[in-house]
């Protein structure tokens, strides 16, 4: 089953803008907030980009805390603290949610997964249960490249039939590897799976069953060929010797 607009699980956010005293605090002061009132999601993928500042991360946050997942990532079910650094606009934030329940769920933070990987190590020395690491192919996350447990996650810990939130998923996988996590979210999405994902990467945004929210000032419903992340990569791609004698004039 693919989800649709009856059936997603997370239709839209709303910001509670009364709740805000300041919009020039942060976070509040970021375009990802200031300019938000509602904001709708794709049934199956929704990629939200911008430059570096603009709030995409703290948004995605803010979304997977409002629906009950650890701030620093992982599932509904890790609850550890490492660095209490989340913001409260979760605070601020309704989910319009649909009127199905996802049977799985991940909060993926590419800045804060060696710290989910830290805490599978240890509730898996307590020795109780069975050992949560089986659920992640069986390999200690650790022991493996930043890249190869990312990867790792995808492939063995996301199920189908749930809500899955990316944040820069890009940051530890070459361009091979975003371009399985591409066929990865295809199968996921035959699964009855919602993917929400802030992204810079040009190569997983291409995922065409999706919509791309572009963030500069404001949130701007865009194609992929009219972002920006696309039309610089393919300037420097098309011209690079003459794009790199202007990066390098004195």
């Amino acid at each position: 089953m693919i989800l649709n607009e009856k059936t997603q699980y997370i239709r839209g956010i709303e910001l509670i803008r009364e709740e805000i005293d300041s919009f020039k605090k942060y976070p509040y002061c970021l375009p990802a907030v200031k300019t938000l009132s509602t904001l709708d999601f794709h049934p199956r993928v929704t990629f939200i980009v911008g430059e570096n500042g603009t709030g995409k991360s703290t948004l995605l946050e803010a979304i997977a805390i409002a629906f009950g997942f650890n701030p620093e990532g992982g599932t509904k079910n890790f609850t550890f603290s490492t660095n209490n650094t989340h913001s409260d606009l979760h605070k601020c934030i309704k989910l319009v949610k649909g009127f199905k329940r996802p049977e799985d769920g991940f909060f993926l933070r590419a800045e804060s997964f060696y710290n989910v990987a830290s805490n599978i190590d240890e509730l898996d020395k307590s020795g109780l249960g069975n050992k949560i690491i089986n659920s992640y192919g069986g390999r200690s996350l650790h022991a493996q490249s930043h890249g190869e447990s990312f990867f790792a996650t995808f492939i063995n810990r996301f199920y189908g039939k749930g809500l899955y939130l990316l944040d820069e998923p890009e940051a530890a996988l070459s361009p091979s590897r975003q371009m399985a996590l591409i066929s990865r979210i295809h199968d996921l999405v035959q699964k009855a799976s919602q993917f929400i994902i802030a992204t810079h990467s040009p190569i997983i945004m291409a995922y065409p069953d999706a919509i791309i929210l572009q963030l500069k000032d404001t949130y701007e419903l865009v194609e992929y060929t009219e972002t920006e992340h696309y039309q610089i990569t393919r300037q420097f791609l098309n011209n690079t010797e003459r794009m790199l004698n202007i990066l390098m004039q004195p």
